[in-house]
């Protein structure tokens, strides 16, 4: 699926590490919420309430999730999923295009 239909979008962006890491607030009429984001090259470490599902549109990065001590690639068209209440890094390798789903 290229586009959503039906949604509201947050007008305010959501901005992390000095602006290298942005998204958009993506509302559905279900109730659910998703993030449209980008990330520039770094390590960021991120912290979850609930889980999320990680789809990479665009770019590569690698991921080290909980419970994990090695490093997954992960290029556009692949996704992972993260558990509630955790702790997850990545390193993008380039710039990268995302969509992050709360699961609840």
């Amino acid at each position: 699926m290229s586009e959503f239909q039906n949604v509201s979008v947050v007008k305010k962006a959501n901005v992390y590490f000095g602006g290298n890491v942005s998204s958009r607030t993506v509302k559905f009429a279900d109730g659910s919420s998703k993030t449209l984001g980008f990330m520039l090259p770094g390590e960021y470490t991120f912290n979850t309430a609930d889980a999320e599902l990680m789809e990479i549109i665009d770019g590569e990065l690698e991921v080290l999730l909980p419970d994990t001590e090695q490093w997954e690639t992960i290029v556009g068209g692949e996704a992972f999923n993260v558990p509630a209440n955790a702790k997850f890094t990545v390193k993008v390798n380039i710039p990268t295009d995302y969509i992050c789903s709360f699961l609840k």
